[in-house]
């Protein structure tokens, strides 16, 4: 009897390869010595409703469950995790959760990432003020702080204070050193940076502990969609803000290791691509420095909608230390057979090489 029982556990396990799951569509590197980072545009579509809470947490389950074969080095974030920073009051025409819910919802999501990679998030105009940015208070640095995330405890090397005069991830510095691309730094800011935290990056880019590296750069409003063209005179009253042509002309025209901007913030209803945009210029030192807007919130039905369809993208570092293969893909449709046709967007806005200057 006990040798039928072994023999049965043994046929057992060895078929149990075959019951389990299947990856729906596991993502893989085009070239497998590359690393990738994913980027996550302005989420508060799935946070500002509880029916799309979860699709915010497929998104991040499905970064958690493809960091080996996508070897995902960080995850980038645009901001507006929240539809409204401080309001309990609710709109039912455009949201069925309060600030706190949000913030839970926007928390609850990245900690499936909790020391597993660092996730750096550029806060938005939503995380200030009462309901838009009326003033530079925020409830984001009570949710996202260094200690939850020792992946990205062990690489934050900077930060400068708020707009309330405390440490914080709002404006903070992180830095890497990675295979075939060598020291590489990322830079965050506030919504709409002072002019003191756009000097502080200049500094800190430029210093002689950082200069040799090459710097992408986050911030929430910098690029409109389509178009391309720098924000301008926004109208916010939060404190001494610079808009996209301020932060061109005050930062990164002037540093000259700064390779990459990433934005969100602006977009509307209707095709792709009027959720992102993208364009290169040349910086003072006569380098090229490529910016990219990508901002999922409208996808998916509009304002009301699911909040992104999942969409994210994946930026693939090349081995040849200066090429970033830029993929649009959506696990939302990925984890299906019926769908995973959809997953992946292919136009000229969605799939693209930035091919970065020599060091």
């Amino acid at each position: 009897m006990k040798q039928l029982a072994l023999l049965f556990a043994t046929l057992l396990l060895a078929a149990m390869p075959l019951f389990s799951q299947h990856r729906a569509d596991q993502q893989h590197l085009e070239n497998n010595q590359s690393f990738s980072m994913i980027l996550l545009g302005d989420p508060q579509g799935y946070t500002k409703y509880d029916i799309n809470q979860p699709l915010f947490e497929l998104c991040t389950a499905w970064i958690a469950d493809n960091l080996d074969s996508l070897n995902i080095k960080a995850v980038l974030c645009t901001g507006d995790i929240v539809e409204q920073n401080d309001n309990n009051a609710l709109n039912r025409k455009m949201l069925n959760q309060t600030s706190r819910q949000m913030y839970e919802a926007g928390s609850r999501a990245f900690a499936r990432l909790d020391n597993l990679v660092p996730y750096i998030i550029s806060p938005g105009n939503h995380e200030y003020g009462y309901r838009r940015a009326e003033n530079g208070n925020t409830h984001f640095n009570e949710y996202f702080t260094a200690e939850r995330n020792n992946k990205l405890r062990d690489c934050l090397v900077a930060e400068f204070p708020n707009r309330q005069g405390f440490a914080s991830l709002e404006n903070s510095a992180y830095f890497f050193e990675l295979d075939n691309w060598g020291p590489l730094l990322i830079i965050t800011t506030e919504f709409a940076p002072r002019d003191e935290v756009l000097e502080w990056a200049k500094k800190l880019a430029e210093s002689d502990r950082y200069k040799d590296c090459r710097v992408i750069f986050m911030t929430h409003s910098f690029l409109r969609e389509r178009t391309a063209a720098y924000t301008d005179n926004e109208r916010y009253t939060i404190p001494n803000p610079n808009w996209g042509q301020g932060v061109w002309d005050k930062l990164v025209s002037q540093t000259a290791n700064i390779d990459l901007v990433i934005c969100g913030h602006t977009g509307h209803p209707g095709e792709f691509e009027d959720a992102v945009a993208y364009r290169s210029d040349k910086n003072n030192a006569g380098r090229t420095v490529h910016q990219m807007m990508f901002n999922v919130q409208i996808l998916g039905g509009g304002w009301e909608g699911n909040g992104g369809d999942g969409w994210l993208r994946i930026l693939e570092f090349m081995p040849d230390g200066k090429t970033i293969k830029v993929r649009t893909y959506s696990p939302l449709f990925g984890i299906s057979p019926s769908t995973k046709h959809l997953a992946h967007r292919t136009g000229e806005c969605d799939q693209f090489d930035m091919v970065l200057d020599e060091k």
